[in-house]
């Protein structure tokens, strides 16, 4: 915290973000700040919290204490520390004045120029202010007085999703730089707007410095929240030593701000430059904290998981380790974990698939599709994932999916594919047919058109005839079967099935060729219970493509009864149906062969008998 205070003498930064966890001394260092500038420098100064209950009960009295403390500090209070002049949220120091405001109150943020303003718990107060505006535009037009205007913010993260990237120059994890779209917590924002320096840790055993966070947080498996308290320890990326609570106090003093574009050698030298602006913002690891120990964060953390209770886990998150909170972020696997699942086939199409399925996704410059090979029970092995690139509002691209659809593997048809149908081609530019439509009518011998429910359906697929739009601009009197489909259901079916283990009944495998983007979309969404008690998807990273084939994939495969497959005689070629017969299907009686001694009348009689016991069977 001494960089993000001693940051206040340098004018070159205008702003001064700090991202931290609980307990890292945020406030005793804005109280640091705070004295240190009316001691040395009297200026006007505005503090804005987050209520006014934090003023008046939690701020003002350590104010007042720091002012008893600091002899020289509170012989400059004006009339003395108990005056009357003295107010609960207006003190005046050496001449000057030190407002105590918060984000609700607007006529105490635009009462008084300040040379110095200082925002506490920034998430916090946006999420109080209730729809009256950012009060940091207001804390920061009463600067414009000074030329040398400082403002200083500090909070704990909240809700947004961000990702980790390494650096090869440094050798270090960052934070990526996300989209604002994707990030909901204001100080994370502020922060990516600066330097978006990372305070890092030297391990004691090799020396390579790294940034500690969760990711790197370990116990024994299988731990209880009271274990995990006296037996936790963060892992370091370079040579895997054991970083336990005992080494804390030296890696905190030899740790060191380093910012993207910027290197440091084992002996703490940093090097290069960090992004240009005029913010310069900090992020620090809840486990630098030396008033928590890093069993302590672990046990919250456990017992946060083990309640399932949404608000305790972000709590454990955010307060706990200083980092982002994203819904849902515990309900599946990390994507690192699912590239762990991939493994290699004896051949492209194992031996114990039945028949292939297809699923496409549609975006206006590409096909997202997967061909995934299902066996007994509903077990299946993903043979194929891809993109084919092109505009889709154009002919070339859905003719190279024909191509690809068709197209045998290892002498195996697909026999059935699902194309959504949500997203429409050329939509914009007015082309008269609709894509997918026609390309399911061209194929509607075994491809169906789909299109997603985000609400609860009576069953998980329903099936309707629509009429489409022919290349002459006008409706189809055959029409197609549009597919319904419930997302909830059919995500939470390939989530359900990714857990299992790979030789049980119903797994989802990957072969190796399920690259990064694949892993890393197929657990692009997590399936959380909102505030309502409703089940909702929540987003985890930005492409989700993957994971909405799989969950066609998997509709289709049950639209042919893949769940009450047992193993049999492998399928080589598509159906004209589109459907697979049930395993204990009988097959329709075949005509007795005519005898000599048989007549017409007779074996038209047998034939009848034969084919209405075997109707009988059929209805029951």
């Amino acid at each position: 915290m001494r960089w993000f205070s001693r940051a206040f003498g340098d004018h070159h930064w205008k702003r001064v973000v700090g991202v931290t966890a609980a307990q890292s001394g945020k406030t005793a260092t804005v109280l640091d700040i705070i004295g240190e500038r009316l001691d040395n420098r009297p200026a006007p100064i505005l503090y804005v919290g987050p209520n006014k209950e934090f003023l008046t009960d939690q701020l003002e009295p350590r104010i007042e204490e720091m002012f008893r403390q600091a002899e020289s500090l509170g012989a400059k209070v004006i009339g003395g520390i108990e005056s009357k002049e003295q107010k609960k949220t207006l003190k005046r120091v050496a001449g000057v004045r030190l407002r105590l405001a918060h984000a609700g109150s607007s006529a105490a943020l635009k009462s008084d120029a300040a040379a110095l303003a200082l925002v506490d718990e920034y998430d916090e107060m946006m999420r109080n202010i209730r729809g009256q505006g950012d009060p940091l535009g207001l804390v920061e037009a009463r600067g414009d007085t000074y030329a040398d205007f400082q403002v200083g913010i500090t909070s704990t993260p909240t809700l947004g999703m961000v990702e980790i990237v390494h650096d090869d120059a440094s050798d270090l994890d960052f934070w990526r730089k996300g989209e604002d779209d994707d990030i909901s917590s204001p100080i994370w924002r502020l922060w990516q707007e600066g330097t978006r320096h990372h305070f890092c840790w030297p391990c004691p055993d090799c020396g390579k410095y790294f940034i500690p966070r969760s990711k790197l947080l370990r116990y024994p498996k299988n731990a209880t929240p009271s274990q995990a308290l006296t037996n936790s320890w963060l892992e370091c990326p370079q040579c895997s030593f054991k970083i336990r609570e005992e080494h804390k106090a030296q890696c905190n003093a030899n740790g060191a701000f380093v910012a993207p574009g910027e290197t440091i050698d084992a002996e703490g030298v940093i090097s290069g430059d960090p992004p240009e602006t005029t913010t310069l913002s900090f992020w620090i690891s809840g486990f630098c904290s030396p008033f928590k120990t890093i069993g302590e964060r672990a046990e919250r953390y456990l017992r946060a998981l083990a309640s399932g209770e949404q608000d305790k886990i972000q709590t454990a998150v955010n307060a706990g380790f200083g980092e982002l909170y994203l819904a849902g972020g515990g309900e599946v696997p990390e994507w690192t974990e699912v590239v762990k699942m991939r493994e290699s086939f004896a051949q492209r199409v194992p031996d114990e698939v039945l028949f292939l399925v297809a699923a496409v996704d549609v975006q206006g410059n590409r096909l997202p599709y997967v061909i995934r090979g299902f066996g007994a029970q509903g077990t299946s092995w993903l043979i194929e994932h891809g993109y084919i690139w092109g505009p889709t509002k154009d002919e070339e691209v859905w003719r190279r999916l024909s191509e690809k659809l068709t197209a045998p593997i290892d002498d195996r048809l697909i026999k059935i594919a699902f194309v959504d149908s949500g997203f429409r081609p050329g939509k914009k530019e007015s082309l008269p047919i609709h894509r997918v439509y026609e390309f399911c009518r061209k194929h509607k011998r075994f491809v169906f058109a789909t299109k997603g429910s985000s609400t609860p359906m009576a069953r998980p697929l329903i099936e309707s005839a629509i009429e489409v739009t022919g290349v002459d601009g006008k409706a189809k009197k055959y029409g197609l079967h549009l597919l319904r489909l419930d997302t909830d259901h059919w995500k939470a079916v390939v989530h359900e099935r990714l857990s299992f283990e790979r030789d049980a009944p119903g797994a989802l495998r990957l072969n190796d060729a399920a690259d990064d983007d694949y892993c890393q979309q197929l657990v692009a969404e997590a399936r959380v219970k909102g505030p309502s008690g409703k089940w909702i998807w929540v987003a985890r990273y930005r492409e989700n493509h993957f994971l909405d084939c799989e969950a066609m994939a998997a509709a289709a495969a049950w639209r042919i009864g893949s769940d009450r497959q047992k193993a049999a005689k492998k399928e080589i070629n598509s159906s004209s149906s589109g459907r697979i017969d049930p395993p204990d299907y009988e097959a329709p009686p075949k005509a007795p062969a005519e005898s000599a001694s048989a007549t017409p009348v007779v074996a038209q009689k047998a034939i009848r008998s034969r084919f209405a016991n075997f109707a009988q069977r059929l209805n029951r």
